[in-house]
């Protein structure tokens, strides 16, 4: 097998799995928050506590996921351009 033809299975494969990915779970944590749903911080002592809500994801602690997004949206268009 070339190198171009193992490069471009590769491709498929990892863009397959991602697609598996996002259809079975379309939502991951936040990035911020790290899907807590606010910030952490520490007292004096060095006790961890909750701090404030998280702003990027409302508080839920997720986020969509970029490709269930692109899908979302061609569901959109594709939808408004028949009906």
């Amino acid at each position: 097998m070339t190198p171009i033809a193992a490069a471009i299975a590769c491709l498929i494969t990892v863009t397959l799995c991602y697609m598996a990915l996002c259809a079975a779970s379309p939502f991951g944590n936040c990035r911020k928050c790290r899907g807590l749903g606010f910030q952490t911080k520490t007292d004096r002592k060095g006790r961890i506590k909750r701090g404030k809500d998280c702003r990027r994801c409302k508080t839920t602690g997720k986020r969509i996921r970029l490709g269930r997004w692109l899908f979302n949206r061609a569901q959109r268009i594709y939808r408004d351009g028949t009906h």
